[in-house]
């Protein structure tokens, strides 16, 4: 593999940075989710999408940049060294390529416009109590009256559907075969009468995710990805995308440098914590794996760039992205010490600064935030079961 950059390479980032400082307001910089609001998110949206880059991973006939896997690379390292906001997921990254895929000619002309733009607000209905990691338990039902499906159930952890327009289900329609076999996708307005939204806030603080409740929800036939029963096809298809995200390389890059900063900064012992052997020894195991993982991020990418869908190697980029990010949170910590317990800006609703340096603060939210990431997406357990089959032929 050569891993040096051709001057075409660098004149693509050149331009890239270049755009990147020009046109990311500073205010939106560094934020997560839980720290922008709708608006904030959808301002950097839109101005990704006048420029034409709003979707680097989607083929150029739908909008997309037709950037090779290089370019993508490069693009990712750029917006995590400059910080710029998060793109929604749920619609460029998971929805998005399920519909230029498997949907029809007037689902692709309908709604790839529509989320390439902004105009819809996408989330994910999948996980539900009781049906997270053993997702084809599911109990939501939909059956089928004319031309329309009636669904009733619940879904859960459903990531920012307080702002939605639309979300798309795994619902099932035949309870009479095996589970994964009775599941359909459907693309369901939130404005339909019958479906109501619950906040759940989280540890840190934050209302990220929500419970959403849909009682006789009335959805049009027309609104169903490909067959009926045959949704579990669709869904592995996009959990394999949205499992390739979650790895976050270029992000975790920053995240490391940043932590690296403060152990030269914050002192152990009369000297830097960087100093310290132990601590020292911890970045280091840390930084070994993320180089790791970012070859085999490289290989998924020169993969995709000669058509191949993504394989069992997603698991293991969401296994060891997601080891690697709370391990990178849990340093941190370690490193700012007793200035991250204060882990709450605004804590009680008094009126005093942060205590302790800048970097110090939601030091601890990100901390517990980043709990959750071995769980979505499907579990680290049940990614390494996919691995002992597919791979290991186990």
């Amino acid at each position: 593999m050569n891993l040096d950059f051709t001057p075409e390479d660098e004149a693509f980032r050149a331009e890239v940075r270049a755009f990147l400082e020009a046109n990311c307001p500073p205010h939106l910089r560094g934020g997560r989710y839980t720290d922008l609001s709708r608006e904030d998110l959808l301002t950097w949206h839109k101005i990704l999408y006048r420029q034409g880059w709003v979707a680097p991973g989607w083929p150029k006939e739908y909008g997309g940049t037709g950037w090779n896997p290089t370019q993508r690379y490069i693009w990712e390292q750029e917006t995590a060294r400059l910080g710029t906001p998060p793109l929604v997921a749920f619609g460029l990254s998971m929805v998005g390529p399920v519909i230029y895929t498997f949907g029809t000619k007037a689902q692709k002309e309908y709604y790839l416009p529509r989320i390439l733009s902004g105009k819809d607000w996408w989330c994910q209905g999948y996980s539900e109590p009781g049906a997270g990691s053993d997702l084809a338990g599911l109990r939501t039902v939909a059956v089928r009256e004319g031309d329309h499906y009636i669904v009733n159930g619940q879904k859960t952890w459903t990531t920012l559907a307080q702002h939605a327009d639309m979300i798309f289900c795994l619902v099932r329609t035949d309870k009479d075969v095996k589970k994964q076999e009775g599941i359909t996708f459907l693309l369901i307005d939130m404005k339909t009468p019958g479906i109501s939204v619950r906040p759940i806030i989280t540890l840190d603080g934050g209302h990220e995710v929500n419970d959403v409740f849909l009682e006789n929800v009335r959805v049009p036939v027309e609104n169903r990805i490909g067959e009926e029963n045959k949704g579990w096809t669709y869904a592995k298809f996009l959990l394999g995308h949205e499992r390739s995200g979650i790895a976050g390389v270029a992000r975790s890059k920053k995240s490391l440098e940043k932590l690296k900063g403060i152990a030269r900064t914050e002192m152990a012992g009369g000297r830097p914590l960087i100093e310290d052997a132990d601590f020292r020894r911890k970045i280091a195991e840390l930084e070994i794996d993320l180089l790791a993982l970012e070859f085999t991020d490289l290989r998924t990418l020169a993969a995709a760039a000669q058509g191949k869908p993504p394989g069992p190697e997603t698991s293991i980029l969401k296994i060891r992205g997601t080891e690697v990010q709370k391990r990178l949170t849990e340093l941190t910590v370690e490193a700012v010490g007793y200035y991250s317990n204060p882990f709450l800006k605004g804590e009680l609703g008094h009126n005093e600064g942060p205590v302790g340096p800048d970097y110090a603060v939601n030091v601890a939210p990100a901390y517990f935030n980043m709990r959750k990431t071995s769980i979505y997406g499907g579990t680290n357990e049940i990614q390494r079961n996919i691995i002992s089959k597919m791979v290991l032929g186990l």
